[in-house]
């Protein structure tokens, strides 16, 4: 069984934005009570609540005069809060992220629907609860088993549905060719690639600073506003859509950028970089936060999923600028200004983001032998041999020999 998000657009009309509003209010407030009910629990008696005993709190909730306004939303919406709820709660315990927070109205609202939803043929989507029929903007078939809609509301006014469909279908097998990419990440080329053969450089668009004037015009003026205005909000609607504008341009950039480099290749290897140290530096905070290497790095990752390729992370302590990719010399410092270098050891010259991607490449099929699968890489033996691991930390493949084919083949 295979699962695919599918997001489209939806136009509900001004009284289903109501009622929306109302199903937002009721799940946002539902949230924000079962976090607190489970914090007072824990600090009691040690122990949290689980999805079971939080559910048996909605019918006591539902019959009480200051929360009987929970009858109007829709129950499994509620439900499905507080499975939300208890998932954040086991995200947290396993170090997949951080403690839940409180939901606020401020920001971007959403609710799920884990059943009853319909995808009706004259594109729209049929909501349950008494909302009724919403005009969509269904812009791809949706074949498969429906399982969940998020309906969500973005800060600018935008309405959402997430439609989450399961289809039939094992998922694809690793493929066992095709070439094998190195990507080093970048802030003033946002990606250096070496397939072995050709090093090619893909320059950072920056979003956000072709928005940034605008942006700052439109928060002083937001500023400058009365708190709980109705010229606050509208100001602050403003200043929402050149974020979002912004945020849909890296979006798309990193989705065309991603499906390209994955048709070309099968064996995609990145270093695994530490973003939240690194916008501690105050100098390239906003540089780096405007990248979306996460982002980048999620969609290369399903993206050869989908296809049967293979994405390979590099430990981040990895030399891969320090070392020459010709010789294997590894200097000792490399400062951010050096964009170029010559080996003292071989005087082969470098290309600093290019070299780091060929090193980044061959430490990735040093990664792919070592765990057992077989790479071509420059006529040598390919499958790890019995006995002491090599001292060194990469690998000898220099694909780019001329008695080499000009590929690198994942394959037996």
């Amino acid at each position: 069984m295979q699962h695919q998000a599918i997001k489209v657009r939806i136009y509900p009309t001004p009284s289903q934005e109501q009622q929306l509003a109302q199903v937002f209010g009721c799940s946002r407030w539902w949230y924000n009570f079962a976090l607190n009910k489970s914090i007072e629990t824990y600090k009691e008696t040690g122990k949290s609540l689980g999805q079971i005993a939080l559910n048996a709190m909605l019918p006591h909730l539902k019959k009480q005069a200051e929360t009987s306004w929970l009858v109007d939303c829709y129950s499994q919406v509620l439900q499905a809060t507080t499975l939300n709820l208890v998932t954040a709660y086991k995200n947290f315990f396993a170090g997949r992220s951080r403690f839940p927070k409180f939901k606020s109205k401020k920001g971007k609202q959403s609710v799920q629907y884990p059943q009853n939803v319909k995808i009706l043929a004259n594109d729209s989507i049929k909501i349950p609860g008494g909302i009724g029929s919403v005009k969509a903007k269904i812009h791809r078939p949706i074949e498969g088993l429906l399982k969940t809609v998020t309906i969500s509301k973005t800060p600018t006014g935008k309405y959402f549905a997430s439609i989450l469909v399961e289809t039939e279908g094992n998922n694809p097998t690793l493929s066992r060719s095709g070439l094998v990419l190195g990507i080093d990440l970048g802030v003033k080329d946002f990606a250096v690639t070496h397939n072995g053969i050709k090093t090619s450089k893909y320059s950072n668009p920056k979003h956000l600073a072709k928005h940034e004037k605008n942006l700052k015009r439109k928060q002083q003026k937001l500023a400058r506003k009365k708190e709980g205005s109705n010229s606050r909000l509208r100001a602050k609607k403003l200043a929402a859509k050149v974020y979002e504008r912004g945020a849909n341009a890296r979006q798309d950039f990193l989705h065309k950028l991603s499906h390209k480099l994955v048709n070309d290749n099968q064996v995609v290897v990145v270093e695994n970089l530490h973003v939240k140290g690194m916008v501690r530096n105050h100098n390239l905070a906003k540089a780096i936060s405007d990248c979306g290497w996460g982002m980048f790095t999620n969609f290369l990752a399903y993206k050869l999923e989908r296809k049967g390729g293979k994405l390979v992370e590099i430990n981040r302590w990895f030399p891969s600028s320090k070392l020459c990719s010709n010789c294997f010399y590894q200097v000792d410092e490399m400062p951010l200004d050096v964009r170029e270098w010559t080996c003292p050891h071989c005087g082969t010259h470098h290309d600093r983001d290019g070299n780091a991607a060929a090193n980044i490449r061959a430490e990735g099929i040093r990664m792919l032998q070592t765990d057992g699968t077989a790479v071509s890489a420059g006529g040598e033996e390919v499958r790890p041999k019995k006995g002491r691991k090599s001292v060194l930390r990469h690998s000898s493949a220099k694909p780019e020999a001329p008695a080499i084919p000009p590929q690198a083949v994942v394959g037996g």
